[in-house]
């Protein structure tokens, strides 16, 4: 194609819409059925990144409101809104909602949805499995909350659960027990996710997508499912022994009979720092997306942020016992977890070093998007910077169990991880759903939160260095803290007041998308592959799979170079797009049945918790769906007669896919 100079396409919003070239013909619907039978047995890895998506924003509510009574407790000195037990419950589901319902889920929603779109492939590795582990994630989440029902009351524990307050003399209500087997089902969902994300990064690139070609985004969330992958047998363990400890009558943490309550903290903070990675390193692959986007640059420092991200996941391992400094664990285990903290700061601040070097000398162009992803590094930092204040032995020993913990985790998971997604939400926004979110309604989303956001959380460091404890349900007058704990209710009620302005910009987005311009397959000229394809995205993602021939090879398709080395655009994203009508190609055939398994492992939890005859029933439910799982028949009565042109099989039962020769996703090696 002739080079011809074009200025590049200016940004379009669902408030103000400017197209260098309005885009025809672009705008698909996604195809398949709508109706709620389809949702059900659905395989494919977009819908399924949409029910995690949508799921994990229910529970963002859930665990919002959670966290309003909690502040609206503390906003005067002797606060009645709780009783002590009920804050100790909800301040311990608060955490657990949070975390595991709706940070983690929200993260597998963007992995699930474009890791495939980012490697060239038209699937994930294993369709049917991808289905299990978000009806097996959903039963765990509502499993968890089906405790407020049935058992009185929801663990009062702490998110931690520390032993031997776990245990049945200190916690004599089913609560807890929800809360071990859970955490076991939510668990069992994270590890099927994982294993399959996995493989598909390994074995679904297409061709010319080698490791150092693939986005960022798709790097981090590949660190995020082997550390998922190591991180939850540990928790597993834990928690079996907890169950056996409280169902079976068993003695792992008890002390009277030799036992060690300290194996719990171990084992629980062995996974429980690098969940925090496996919380944030999703939203550092969301800004090496968003930032070089809205700079107009190539990231800065592809490798060192691909090999520090790498680092991150090993060091991770390394710094558990840090939460343990003042659980005697002695001079020389304090001083090696000192110097794995503080070493471990290095390879994060090489990835604010590099943001800030792609942001440099960039056409910056402030969306909303962009405006979240600056914050998540702004705000990320500051928490880096109070965690390394952790590292320091005598600084940890007066700041564990104040408030200056709690500002500072919020800093990193919210702040780092939460303001992250958002900048996700924004960006992608038009590609999932084939409209703009509006940017007036989102910057007021965006300074609500960040102004809520701070106001919350940053008066907490001072609450803690002037030693206000954590976990407590009340404080008496005369100690100092009033002014600052009314602050900080007050920035939760904005941030209460940004999430329904984002519910509102939701809403607003869908009503008026008919009557505004389509955003196109590339509306905001990005570099990775997911925006060479219509938005939405059809259902087979790609017509022909793409040959790569270079990092961030869609940039590339628009852009080259002039004969005096200038930059010029070659073609427009409508022309570079791929819009043909795809052949040969099927898909994954719906199923039923990874529902069917999910629904019996909430009644093996209620058996082994009330009546073990509802364990065998749930057991039986499980199998016989995995039974009939194997057995079903595919749709495609040839598939059977593909195999040899078939590279797309699935060893989950989901091989009546056929695709031809040319559609291969093999990857170069």
């Amino acid at each position: 194609m002739a080079i011809v100079e074009k200025q590049p396409l200016e940004l379009g919003t669902a408030d103000t819409v400017s197209y260098a070239e309005k885009p025809l013909g672009v705008f698909t619907r996604p195809q398949g059925g709508r109706g709620w039978r389809d949702w059900l047995s659905t395989v494919d890895h977009k819908r399924i990144g949409i029910l995690y998506g949508v799921s994990a924003m229910f529970f963002f509510l859930v665990g919002g409101v959670q966290a309003l009574l909690i502040r609206l407790q503390l906003a005067v000195p002797d606060g009645s809104v709780l009783s002590a037990d009920v804050y100790n419950q909800v301040y311990t589901m608060h955490g657990v909602t949070m975390v595991f319902l709706f940070i983690m889920p929200l993260a597998a929603a963007f992995a699930n949805y474009f890791i495939p779109l980012q490697i060239g492939a038209r699937d994930v590795a294993f369709p049917r499995l991808n289905a299990l582990s978000f009806w097996v994630w959903l039963s765990g989440a509502i499993f968890l909350n089906t405790s407020w029902i049935v058992a009185g009351g929801g663990a009062d524990c702490g998110w931690f659960c520390y032993a031997p307050n776990s245990g049945v003399a200190f916690s004599p209500s089913h609560g807890v027990d929800f809360y071990a087997i859970g955490l076991q089902i939510l668990g069992l969902a994270s590890l099927v996710s994982a294993v399959n994300l996995i493989v598909t990064c390994l074995n679904m690139r297409a061709p010319g997508m080698t490791l150092m070609r693939m986005p960022i985004f798709t790097w981090m969330l590949l660190i995020t499912q082997f550390l998922l992958l190591f991180a939850l047998p540990v928790i597993t363990v834990a928690l079996f022994l907890l169950m056996f400890d409280r169902v079976f009558d068993a003695q792992f943490f008890n002390v009277d009979a030799g036992a060690d309550p300290l194996l719990w903290q171990h084992l629980f903070w062995i996974f429980g720092h690098p969940e925090v990675y496996i919380i944030v390193l999703p939203a550092f692959g969301v800004v090496s997306e968003v930032i070089p986007t809205f700079s107009r640059k190539p990231l800065f420092g592809y490798e060192f942020m691909v090999f520090s991200g790498i680092a991150i996941g090993f060091m991770g391992w390394g710094v558990w016992a840090h939460h343990m400094f003042v659980s005697g664990m002695g001079p020389i285990s304090v001083a090696a977890f000192s110097l794995s903290t503080m070493f471990i700061a290095v390879p994060t601040g090489v990835k604010v070093l590099n943001w800030l070097a792609t942001m440099w000398g960039g056409k910056i162009r402030f969306t909303v998007a962009m405006k979240f992803a600056v914050a998540t590094v702004a705000m990320f930092t500051i928490g880096g910077l109070s965690g390394v204040t952790h590292s320091v032995a005598p600084a940890n020993t007066q700041q564990t169990d104040t408030y200056y913990i709690v500002a500072h985790f919020h800093y990193v998971i919210f702040g780092g991880g939460v303001l992250g997604l958002f900048a996700g939400l924004y960006f992608w926004w038009p590609k999932i759903w084939g409209h703009f979110l509006s940017e007036r309604v989102g910057n007021w989303h965006f300074w609500l939160t960040l102004v809520g956001f701070n106001l919350t959380f940053g008066p907490m460091h001072i609450l803690g260095l002037q030693g206000m404890s954590r976990r407590i349900d009340s404080y008496a007058r005369g100690y100092g803290f009033e002014f600052w704990n009314l602050t900080a209710t007050i920035g939760s009620f904005l941030i209460a007041a940004a999430t329904a302005l984002f519910l509102w910009n939701v809403f607003k987005s869908r009503r008026d998308a008919p009557y505004l311009p389509p955003p196109g397959p590339d509306p905001w000229d990005a570099r990775s592959l997911e925006w060479s394809v219509p938005s939405p995205v059809p259902v087979h993602n790609f017509d022909t799979v793409p040959q790569i021939r270079s990092r961030d090879d869609w940039w590339h398709t628009k852009y080259g170079e002039d004969s005096t080395g200038k930059v010029v655009q070659v073609a427009t994203a409508q022309e570079a797009a791929q819009t043909g009508e795809a052949t040969g190609v099927h898909l994954p055939s719906p199923s039923f049945w990874p529902l069917s398994v999910a629904l019996g492992l909430p009644l093996i939890g209620y058996g082994l918790i009330f009546n073990l005859w509802f364990a065998l029933i749930g057991a039986l439910v499980t199998i016989g769906s995995l039974y009939s799982w194997a057995l079903e028949p595919v749709d495609d009565p040839d598939a059977a007669h593909d195999d040899h042109d078939d590279h797309d099989d699935h060893d989950d039962g989901s091989n009546d896919r056929a695709v031809d020769n040319s559609d291969s996703n093999e990857a170069t090696p």
